[in-house]
């Protein structure tokens, strides 16, 4: 009996050994198993180990595609800004547009000076004021429908417009002296003014021409882009 006893415990540690080692494989399995699934994660994502791998590189074809795109968009712009480029240019070296610009302008300033001169509209404002004025004080110094503090009153106002007219004719006057003397300055400097205008006009061609020249060059090198795009890769 004791023997049989003894022969049953010995069994008994030999199971629960047995079953605390089965127990210790299947944990360490589930944990290579577990390590293993987030290694390949983090490898698929970056996210397990904290890298950013990115997207994967554009492929020739794509490459070829969005050089081809860009391209294109740039066409439409660089015709239109040839076609405003040789407008711009034809309209800076028309040398009959550019005189009659001239012609125009020689014209108004004819016209400033006959109005500005010494016999002109301008020089004969100031005295048609005060002559109404002074039409209004000899008809008032003689009227009879007004009473003696009344007409005293009006003989008054009409001598302050007076003196007010007088000053102001005295500055429309200086005013217009002065500008007649800088419309004949300008006058007789009409041939010097002309090659200064034509100058203008051409510095205006240059400057449609260095832009255009921009956009050529703009375009080129999205043109070489394309063309490299189209060689396969090693060649």
């Amino acid at each position: 009996m004791t023997s049989s006893a003894a022969g049953w415990r010995a069994a008994r540690r030999l199971f629960l050994a047995a079953t605390l080692l089965a127990g210790f494989a299947v944990s360490a399995q589930l944990r290579a198993e577990d390590s293993g699934s987030s290694a390949g994660s983090g490898t698929a994502s970056g996210g397990g180990l904290g890298l950013n791998l990115g997207s994967a590189p554009p492929s020739p074809v794509e490459e070829f595609s969005k050089q081809l795109e860009d391209f294109q968009k740039s066409v439409p712009d660089l015709n239109k800004s040839i076609q405003d480029s040789a407008g711009a240019i034809d309209s800076a070296t028309d040398i009959d547009k550019a005189r009659a610009a001239i012609d125009q302008l020689r014209e108004q300033v004819s016209t400033l000076l006959s109005a500005v001169s010494d016999n002109g509209p301008v020089s004969q404002l100031g005295s048609k004021a005060l002559q109404h004025i002074h039409s209004k004080l000899r008809t008032l110094a003689q009227e009879q429908r007004f009473k003696p503090g009344e007409r005293q009153f009006l003989t008054a106002q009409w001598q302050r417009l007076e003196a007010e007219t007088e000053n102001a004719a005295k500055e429309l006057g200086d005013a217009r002296a002065q500008f007649a003397g800088l419309l004949q300055v300008l006058q007789s400097n009409e041939d010097f003014i002309d090659e200064l205008v034509e100058i203008r006009q051409a510095e205006k061609a240059v400057e449609v021409m260095r832009n255009l020249t921009k956009n050529i060059r703009d375009a080129s090198a999205q043109l070489n882009k394309l063309i490299g795009s189209i060689k396969p890769p090693g060649v």
